[in-house]
This record gives structure tokens, C-alpha cells and sequence, in this order.
């Protein structure tokens, strides 16, 4: 499968890292053969995106997180995402995840399966003034407020 898609099965969200894109903060990528296996086995239609370069950001990209709140703060304008030097990249991860949903609106997609830890699409942990903590990332949570399934996956696995 390896990054590839077909027009067969149900299409499901993946973030693109995990779909052997190199488009992670640091120009790697997260390929997981496992999930790859596990798709295919359930005949399931990957359709990679990666919500930050989408959002207009560079690969490679300063690291970021979540600043003054939570991913539902970000969403309601009260938080903001900020790299590493202070910058604010809200803009760009909102629009990420405004594209991420209207992927998902586009091909009938209900469930997505996206890279845990990111400060965009962490579904159970992502970045948070510096830390690790628990919640989702801003595309996670707008998609899971719009009803979509979002299950976390770490990444990597052979």
C-alpha cells in the first residue's frame, strides 16, 4: 500500500505521515505497515492528509504546540498554537483542520486514523506549552466535534 490509494472500500482519514509521507515537522515520516495491513484487511480506502501542510505550513516546520489552552481553545479563538520560537502558526492549523473536514465531508469519510502526539491530530495526547499531555490536537478535536471517529495511532510499527 505504501502511501497508495484506490476507489475501493469505505474511505477513511490518515494522517499522511502515517502513510509513509514524509511531511512530518522534521521532514521525516511516521510509516506504519501495520495500519497499512490493518486497512487493507478490512477493506478499508486510506486517503492521506496531512492537516499542517495543508494549512500552508513547510516541510520541515519548527515544532509546535498548543499555547494558553486546549485544542478546543484553539478552535474558539481563546488558545493559540505556537512554535518553539514563540511564533503563532494558528492560522495555518485551524485551516489544517478545516481541510481536514471537509475531506472528510467531500468523500463521505466517518472515521479517521491519525497520528497520536501531534498538536494537530493527537486524538488521546498532543503538545501543550511544552509538554506532553492528554487531549486531542485541533484537527482531532474539530473532527471528532463534527462527529467523526477519530482513532489515535502511534506510528511506525512494522
Amino acid at each position: 500500500m505504501s502511501g497508495e490509494t484506490d476507489n475501493r472500500g469505505e474511505p477513511v482519514l490518515v494522517s499522511a505521515c502515517l502513510m509513509g509521507r514524509y511531511c512530518r515537522y522534521d521532514g521525516r515520516t511516521n510509516q506504519d505497515r501495520v495500519l497499512e495491513e490493518e486497512l487493507a484487511r478490512e477493506g478499508l480506502r486510506a486517503v492521506p492528509f496531512c492537516p499542517e501542510e495543508h494549512g500552508g505550513l513547510s516541510t520541515p516546520r519548527p515544532p509546535a504546540w498548543i499555547s494558553g489552552g486546549d485544542a478546543a481553545g484553539v478552535i474558539e479563538g481563546e488558545a493559540r498554537v505556537r512554535t518553539d520560537t514563540g511564533a503563532d502558526v494558528t492560522r495555518a492549523y485551524l485551516e489544517g483542520a478545516r481541510g481536514a473536514l471537509e475531506q472528510c465531508r467531500a468523500q463521505g469519510i466517518r472515521r479517521a486514523y491519525l497520528k497520536e502526539r501531534s498538536p494537530s491530530c493527537g486524538s488521546a495526547q498532543t503538545h501543550a506549552d511544552g509538554k506532553l499531555v492528554q487531549g486531542p490536537g485541533v484537527t482531532s478535536a474539530l473532527l471528532a466535534r463534527e462527529g467523526i471517529e477519530v482513532r489515535g495511532v502511534e506510528g511506525r510499527r512494522e
